[in-house]
């Protein structure tokens, strides 16, 4: 653009309306994937569903991810929320600081190692069968995150404990099986042990539906790609902070204050016991409350 045409053009306008976008009311940000499924319990605290896993997309060799994460809540007050570079392989100031406090041989010190053990998580592709407390979610294809309780189920229909119990593969189309889901309240957890795996069948008897299924899934790799993580020292520096409120760089200790950003709200009373399966969410509702 000439001088002259810069002269004969004016921003004013252009200028008034980027502020006026700044200044919008911004949208607040959901924290909910839409693609994971989770059961409902009753009026009478038990839930059931009927779901089918679901067999590894292409290009990926398993039908399930796991993620180690860590979730606590530090001297500060604040969280620590984050998931853990041990997942793919790597050293985690998290997992460091609790082989210290472990190794040191004083009780107290293993309490609070204890309190902040990582929390083992997987997802897998699931295709919803029955959902009575949410019959829209029937004939979908959604992710659904679980612990170890409900994969060990998984791991005995592979390798059952008798002879006389024929090995299946849950995630197969065709050869698979329905997992019937029953959620118990037991001491205040989610328990799921009368959670079973129905006769195998095959997951439709039209392959033209199966084939339509197995494209609706969702690539289970980006759990553990590297934007999944953040690095070492950001990791290390945001435990400093919920542990001290100060952090160490070099020979340099910093206090660190931390954006102004909602503080979680921590009630006084009694908190009700939570599975671990579903720990992640309890901890991500207070630490966005």
């Amino acid at each position: 653009m000439s001088l002259a045409s810069l002269k004969k053009k004016s921003s004013l306008d252009k200028l008034l309306n980027a502020v006026k976008v700044e200044n919008e009311p911004q949208e607040k940000k959901s924290y909910i994937d839409e693609r994971l499924w989770k059961p409902e319990l009753d009026k009478s605290g038990n839930g059931y569903a009927v779901i089918r896993f679901l067999p590894a997309i292409e290009k990926e060799d398993l039908p399930w991810q796991k993620l180690w994460s860590h979730a606590f809540q530090g001297p500060t007050g604040q969280w620590y929320i984050e998931n853990s570079l041990t997942t793919t392989g790597q050293k985690d100031p998290v997992s460091e600081y609790n082989t210290a406090l472990w190794n040191s041989g004083v009780e107290s010190d293993k309490e609070i190692a204890r309190k902040q053990k990582r929390k083992l998580q997987y997802y897998s592709n699931i295709y919803v069968v029955s959902d009575s407390k949410h019959t829209e979610n029937e004939g979908k294809v959604f992710l659904f995150r679980y612990g170890k309780k409900i994969f060990d189920k998984i791991m005995t229909a592979m390798q059952p404990e008798f002879e006389v119990d024929k090995p299946i593969n849950p995630f197969d189309f065709w050869q698979g099986a329905n997992f019937r889901l029953k959620i118990r309240k037991v001491d205040g957890f989610w328990n799921y042990d009368k959670s079973e795996f129905e006769t195998p069948s095959p997951l439709s008897d039209d392959d033209k539906t199966i084939e339509r299924i197995w494209g609706e899934q969702y690539p289970l790799a980006d759990f553990t790609a590297p934007s999944n993580f953040k690095s070492y020292n950001e990791l290390k520096i945001r435990l400093d902070t919920v542990l001290s409120g100060k952090t160490t760089v070099g020979n340099v200790t910093e206090s660190i204050q931390d954006e102004p950003v909602a503080t979680p709200k921590v009630d006084t009373k009694p908190v009700e016991k939570v599975e671990e399966d579903d720990t992640m969410d309890y901890f991500n509702k207070l630490a966005n409350a």
